[in-house]
């Protein structure tokens, strides 16, 4: 049975995507930081063998020897680690005058450090088998950038370029590594938009509303999948046509 680490477990978009890879028979590994009880409720909606598939792990991915000590504990309890989901992320919605030099290192320690972190831990296993599926998430602001995000936007962007060289490096040791960038999607993140602000971006959006949850971890998944076997170093927006 294959396994799979999602980062940012505790988010919508990351507990869509573990219940996505549960229903498609993976054990998978939830990492989380706070705001866990959504991910346990769903934990403990399961049964028997299903209950066991699924391991939340704790850790603050802007800690690298939290991370390390994650990683010791998936390397005991797994041999090898077969999707990594990198999609934890925090955003910051600030002008870049009154943005300081923590915050910044915060949000791109969070946002691409973290990623980088991870990702070499748990590459060599599979450089080893010459197998293995790494799926970023980054956003549409990486690609297009937004006003009063622009470390946000810088953060996603490099994981956008780090996405590309990386599959670049590790495409000959048969490991896939792609990138999906959501749009407005109903997240936490987004729940400050004001009922005004959803419908302009719905009115500027061709197909008229904001995305889903459930439709990020689909294509996530699909990236994961072995019907992407030729994909790799692709960027995919899912907006609904916003950044068209």
């Amino acid at each position: 049975m294959k396994t799979c680490l999602i980062t940012g477990a505790n988010g919508k978009i990351g507990l869509a995507t573990v219940k996505k890879f549960m229903e498609e028979g993976y054990f998978v590994v939830a990492i989380y930081n706070r705001r866990e009880e959504d991910l346990f409720a769903f934990k403990n909606s399961l049964t028997g063998e299903d209950y066991y598939r699924l391991i939340p792990i704790k850790c603050d991915l802007t800690c690298e020897q939290e991370i390390i000590d994650a990683c010791r504990k998936i390397e005991k309890d797994f041999k090898h680690i077969d999707v990594l989901v990198n999609n934890a992320g925090v955003a910051l919605n600030k002008l870049i005058t009154e943005t300081t030099t923590c915050e910044w290192d915060s949000v791109f320690n969070a946002n691409i450090k973290s990623a980088f972190i991870l990702t070499n831990k748990l590459l060599p296993k599979m450089i080893e088998r010459k197998s293995g599926k790494i799926v970023n998430v980054s956003s549409i602001w990486g690609k297009v950038g937004a006003s009063m995000e622009v470390c946000y936007s810088a953060s996603k962007s490099a994981l956008i370029g780090y996405t590309k060289a990386l599959a670049k490096e590790v495409g000959v040791s048969g490991i896939n590594v792609n990138c999906v960038c959501p749009g407005v999607i109903d997240t936490d993140m987004n729940s400050k938009l004001s009922k005004e602000d959803i419908a302009n971006i719905c009115a500027e959006t061709p197909l008229g509303r904001i995305g889903t949850p459930d439709e990020v971890a689909h294509l996530i998944y699909f990236l994961a999948s072995e019907k992407s076997n030729f994909i790799t170093g692709e960027c995919i927006t899912i907006d609904g046509g916003l950044t068209i």
